[in-house]
């Protein structure tokens, strides 16, 4: 059976099986469709919210950042998975005792405001439809590749697949289908790592051919890629970090107070029965998402390796020089996969000096030796410009893997940003109808009335993330790392003093949301462009790209979350601290004792 159609059986057959779970597990209440009744076992909770928090940033875009930045695109791994254990430690546990259904109506009941509860919803919102950019990016980079369809038509597809399982099933529905899309992403991420470790290495566990000797030599693969790379101009790999220490350091911070901050992860801790079994859930979900980003690092190494020795695999396989053709195989023409991710257009080949062959180089290094012998053999410029996004995808294709691999990776891919786009719609149809309509401008709405809404809110959702999907603002972790940097600077800062500051109050708490997402946003936009138009007029507005500290706008949330803390305790110390019952309500979320059931209006 030729690729094509295998990719066409595989991918068919996964989509078929979610929209059959849907209808099978379709809401028929509004506690069925925003927390799945509350009745999930806490193993196929832990299964669901690892599908839903790995996106299509973890799947499809993380090992390829990793790859291109090496050792610094470990801040990925660090604030991601710190992120998780922070939520699910600190968090989630009292969130679910609280016994609401949604992030803006703890904070609406917790700092007794309707206002405190609509700028949480405008927060959400923001971080949400951003998050969904980059699952839309995804979606689109995995269907113009493997369905033989341009992006846009991919972005329509994967649109069309999720309103029929996310707007039809609820939250019961999503969920149930993240547990089989959980397993359908993490076989297609490990299944092809092990065929690349024992290719490579002889060794079928990926964590461990990662520190492995090559498969005929005595170098390690780490070793031989640092090798490899400098002789291409390019910094060490185990120890380029991504820009300043401290710009690390904020980065990673970002996406760890981000990810605890992330009202569609938050969400999922409402759907089990009981305050242990959310305990219980998190550690499930902790244990499946360590199976993939255990071996991300593996992956992202082994993917630079096989690209770097397709092109040029003399360099790899007999150390020869880069920089005289003679006395190294290259490529005469570009291998088949190469031909096929150029259709997709995040592959690009200009032959700059006329010699049929593939110039892959660092051609802005800062070593006068390295661009002189690179001017010296007659190179003009790097001809090969490849997108972080499609170096997991691309990896099977490149190692030559069977058929039938190329298409499992193909539906986790998609399996991944609609799984997690399927939570962050989710959450926003949740914010709409039940903290917006029937928390602020509806409060007499009828179920059915409110199930209605929640449904249209969705769907306008779909079409929203859609567009913006078309004309996103970067790769899909960039993007992803926005959406992580505005919950980081609004929501987190709301809920940690909402749980642990008693004497915090509803004037502090609103200031300091809005203050911390402003600041963010200022910046972020300063950077990318008013309404994502790209442009650089912008960044003189702030003095210059990366002009704070050599901070980038996607590490920038942890400041913002930073003048948030600071705003809200300026003004809670400048106003009157909270009523006694809602001091006396905050101590008593704390006590570990008298679990309150999720009913969305009562805590019992």
């Amino acid at each position: 059976m030729d690729l094509q159609t295998t990719i066409y059986l595989v991918v068919g057959a996964s989509f078929a099986l979610y929209i059959g779970i849907a209808i099978w597990a379709r809401a028929g209440s509004t506690s069925e469709f925003y927390v799945a009744g509350g009745g999930v076992p806490p193993v196929m909770n832990g299964m669901a919210t690892a599908a839903d928090w790995m996106s299509a940033a973890s799947f499809i875009s993380m090992a390829g950042l990793i790859a291109n930045m090496g050792y610094g695109g470990g801040l990925f791994l660090m604030g991601w998975t710190g992120g998780y254990v922070l939520l699910a430690c600190l968090l989630a546990p009292y969130l679910r005792k609280f016994g609401k259904f949604t992030v803006p109506q703890f904070i609406g009941d917790r700092f007794y405001s309707k206002t405190a509860s609509t700028v949480a919803v405008i927060c959400l919102l923001t971080a949400s439809i951003t998050y969904i950019i980059g699952q839309m990016t995804g979606v689109g980079v995995a269907f113009s590749r493997f369905l033989g369809v341009s992006s846009e038509t991919g972005i329509y597809v994967g649109m069309g697949i999720v309103f029929m399982y996310a707007v039809f099933g609820g939250m019961k529905g999503i969920t149930y289908t993240q547990v089989a899309q959980y397993i359908v992403l993490i076989l297609a991420y490990t299944v092809p790592a092990i065929f690349i470790s024992l290719q490579l290495t002889g060794n079928p566990l990926p964590q461990l051919g990662l520190g492995s000797d090559m498969v005929g030599s005595d170098v390690s693969l780490l070793t031989k890629l640092d090798q490899v790379v400098t002789e291409l101009g390019f910094g060490k790999y185990t120890t380029t970090t991504a820009g300043s220490t401290l710009n690390m350091f904020v980065y990673t911070m970002s996406l760890m107070i981000g990810t605890a901050g992330l009202p569609h992860v938050i969400m999922r801790f409402f759907t089990v029965p009981k305050v242990s079994d959310a305990r219980i859930s998190a550690g499930w979900a902790l244990v499946f998402i360590a199976i993939l980003y255990t071996t991300a690092p593996a992956v992202a190494a082994m993917a630079k390796m096989n690209l770097i020795r397709t092109v040029n695999p003399g360099i790899v396989m007999q150390n020869a020089s880069p920089y005289n053709p003679e006395s190294q195989i290259q490529y005469e023409a570009r291998p088949d996969w190469m031909k096929r991710w150029e259709k997709t257009g995040l592959l690009k080949f200009e032959d700059k000096n006329g010699d049929g062959r593939i110039q892959y180089y660092n051609d802005k290094s800062k070593s006068e030796e390295f661009n002189a012998k690179a001017t010296e053999a007659g190179w003009k410029g790097n001809e090969l410009t490849v997108n972080a996004d499609i170096m997991v995808l691309a990896n099977p294709e490149i190692a030559l893997l069977p058929n039938w691999v190329i298409a499992l990776v193909a539906a986790g891919g998609l399996a991944a940003a609609l799984s997690t786009a399927a939570g962050l719609l989710m959450a926003i149809s949740a914010a709409v109808s039940h903290d917006l309509i029937k928390g602020v401008f509806m409060p007499d709405i009828s179920e059915k009335g409110e199930l209605m809404a929640g449904k249209i809110a969705m769907a306008v959702a779909i079409v929203i993330s859609g567009w913006l999907g078309l004309n996103p603002p970067g790769f899909a972790a960039g993007t992803v790392a926005l959406a992580f940097g505005i919950a980081a600077s609004s929501l987190f800062p709301a809920i940690m003093m909402g749980i642990f500051s008693k004497k915090m109050n509803k004037e502090g708490a609103v200031a300091g949301m809005l203050a911390g997402l402003v600041v963010t946003l200022i910046y972020v936009f300063a950077h990318k462009g008013i309404f994502f138009i790209k442009g650089t007029e912008f960044v003189d507005l702030i003095g210059g790209a990366n002009s704070f500290f050599g901070i980038t706008p996607e590490a920038f949330g942890a400041i913002g979350a930073l003048v948030n803390f600071g705003v809200a305790f300026v003004v809670d110390k400048v106003t009157k601290e909270p009523p006694e019952h809602i001091q006396h309500l905050v101590e008593s979320v704390r006590v570990p004792r008298g679990a309150k059931a999720v009913d969305g209006a009562h805590a019992h």
